[in-house]
């Protein structure tokens, strides 16, 4: 037993960070972020930062501060010396969107992306990012999900419990759009779509929230 716990954790601390390094930065998923972090301006908090993919979005001159929370230091390590360079500060803070470390009512924008799939108390952590939203304050998402299609959603559903022990925790058949409901969000605008990529894991749903 301590040989494979040992195992798994050399697998999350060293492999499972680069892995996710790569696979959320392949040239589709970089076309989504181009759509949406732009959108994002004033006091941001970034949900899952990782290893820094969404800096070279932020547009220049839009933020002015950005908070990128993340559970791991391991993934923000990962790319140190190496990230884009940006116009505004980035304060990391190592803590769970379940417990966001910050103010109530302190962010303009709360970005994320890629990131609702992996949360493992999705509802308390929408309910955080509510929390710490001003009045007015919008949340930015692009999420990948439920596909609408049956035989593509049986496939989610079958591998889901296999892809979610190999990739740190990641679903592929939550439904973003339901569960920003759930969390007290109205969705003011939205797309979906298949983007290039595995089928499972490409049906993507993108737009802007805000506090019901």
């Amino acid at each position: 037993m301590a040989g494979a716990s040992n195992t798994m954790g050399f697998y999350r601390k060293y492999i499972l960070p680069r892995a996710t390094h790569f696979a959320c930065n392949l040239k589709p998923t970089r076309k989504q972020r181009g759509k949406v972090v732009p959108l994002a301006g004033g006091r941001v908090l970034e949900i899952g930062i990782g290893s820094g993919l969404n800096l070279p979005f932020y547009a220049p001159g839009r933020v002015e501060y950005l908070w990128g929370l993340d559970p791991s230091r391991e993934n923000w390590a990962l790319t140190e010396g190496r990230r884009a360079p940006v116009d505004f500060e980035v304060e990391f803070l190592e803590a769970s969107a379940e417990a966001i470390p910050l103010e109530s009512g302190c962010a303009d924008c709360v970005l994320v992306t890629y990131t609702l799939c992996t949360l493992p108390a999705v509802l308390p952590a929408l309910e955080e990012m509510r929390r710490v939203l001003k009045p007015g304050g919008q949340l930015v998402f692009c999420e990948h999900g439920a596909a609408p299609d049956a035989s593509v959603r049986r496939w989610q559903d079958r591998l889901n419990p296999l892809w979610r022990r190999v990739s740190g925790g990641c679903n592929l058949n939550r439904a973003a759009p339901e569960l920003l409901v759930q969390g007290g969000f109205t969705i003011q605008e939205m797309q979906a779509g298949y983007i290039p990529g595995w089928k499972p894991a490409s049906f993507n749903y993108w737009g802007v929230a805000r506090p019901s």
